[in-house]
């Protein structure tokens, strides 16, 4: 198993976010978390990403307990984020943003190779090297958030609301690299507005509602399950 979370518990204050949340991630796998928005997705992520400390529960990667870890010592793991809202850097170029994806020690070696991958999978974003991050549509900062992700060399990357704000069309788009960097072997957690096409994507899903896992399965599963295509699919 690549990521295991035990009996997880988050608090924001004296409010409890996640409540023990346990989820399991296999190697080469798509897994999907479904829930309405303040189900605690978010607080998730932050959580395996070392940037919201547990209150109990265990976080396992690869069997190394990281549960408490800082931010980037779980990213030098191989552990990625492509944050909600793409958070590029404005003021800085496209080049300058996918170099500070390379900063981590783990990637320095492979710096110029990564670069060839992301600028092979998004040739766009070559055309645009010298421009201003912030001057991008939404789909063009989106390829450049996963970019700059990829420079890190991760494993293992958590994708949350990556169509969030984005045309139908460019929505299929993003999904579909998604879909394409787990067949070249990443494995990915993804958080995802468009549930029915996270649940086609996904080898297994969760449903998180009021910070708890009320439901999980395959993704075919979940699709065809009558609690699900209603509160989430509006059949």
């Amino acid at each position: 198993m690549m990521l295991q979370v035990q009996d997880l518990d988050v608090f924001y204050g004296d409010v409890q976010v996640l409540d023990a949340v346990s989820i399991d991630i296999e190697e080469g796998a798509i897994v999907a978390i479904v829930g309405a928005n303040g189900a605690g997705k978010t607080t998730l992520i932050h959580a395996l990403a070392g940037m919201h400390r547990p209150a109990r529960g265990h976080i396992l990667y690869r069997g190394v307990e990281i549960s408490g870890w800082p931010s980037h010592r779980v990213c030098n793991l191989g552990i990625g984020q492509v944050a909600e809202g793409r958070q590029v850097f404005p003021s800085l170029s496209v080049d300058d943003n996918l170099d500070l994806g390379a900063v981590l020690p783990r990637a320095r070696a492979d710096r110029l190779k990564n670069r060839k991958r992301v600028l092979d999978l998004f040739p766009g974003l070559a055309q645009r090297a010298g421009q201003p991050a912030g001057t991008l549509s939404g789909g063009e900062q989106q390829m450049l958030a996963i970019g700059r992700c990829l420079m890190g060399a991760p494993q293992f990357i958590m994708f949350d609301e990556p169509s969030l704000g984005l045309a139908p069309a460019l929505v299929r788009d993003v999904l579909a690299t998604i879909a394409e960097l787990n067949r070249d072997g990443l494995t990915c957690l993804l958080v995802e507005q468009n549930v029915a096409l996270s649940l086609k994507l996904a080898r297994r899903a969760y449903v998180l509602e009021n910070g708890r896992i009320v439901l999980s399965g395959s993704g075919a599963e979940l699709l065809a399950d009558d609690r699900v295509r209603s509160a989430y699919l509006g059949l």
